[in-house]
């Protein structure tokens, strides 16, 4: 006996370069959208450049300005995440429902942590360098 077949998208995408391709064009509106719609992005997207100019400058070893400006990647990526489930969990319904507000303070939680996380980093880094 067979597992039964899932059901697929009609949006899937193709595979081999066309899907390569279509990926990169869905990633870029990603970005247009996130930075047109999303303070918090734009906020932190200013954040992320200015942190990696410092990082780049900084007499630090290569590997600990890559982990500079790593962990300031992270949170655009855990931000942009974060905006996605914010936006299924309004597409689904704008009423106020606690498990709503449980999807989205789960989201800004990460996000929270993921600023810890940089934090965190960041401050290792500098006080091994300047403060040995």
């Amino acid at each position: 006996m067979s597992a039964p077949e899932q059901p697929v998208s009609e949006f899937k995408s193709k595979s081999g370069l066309k899907r390569i391709f279509s990926a990169l064009f869905y990633s870029i509106d990603g970005f247009r959208s996130a930075w047109k719609i999303e303070h918090a992005f734009r906020q932190e997207l200013v954040l992320v450049v200015a942190g990696a100019v410092i990082a780049l400058f900084l007499p630090v070893s290569g590997i600990e300005k890559l982990m500079m400006i790593a962990v300031l990647l992270l949170i655009l990526v855990v931000e942009l995440l974060n905006s996605a489930i914010e936006a299924v969990v309004d597409r689904v319904s704008l009423e106020r429902h606690s498990l709503s507000k449980n999807a989205k303070d789960f989201g800004s939680a990460a996000v929270l942590l993921t600023f810890v996380i940089a934090v965190a980093t960041w401050t290792v880094i500098l006080v091994n360098r300047f403060y040995p």
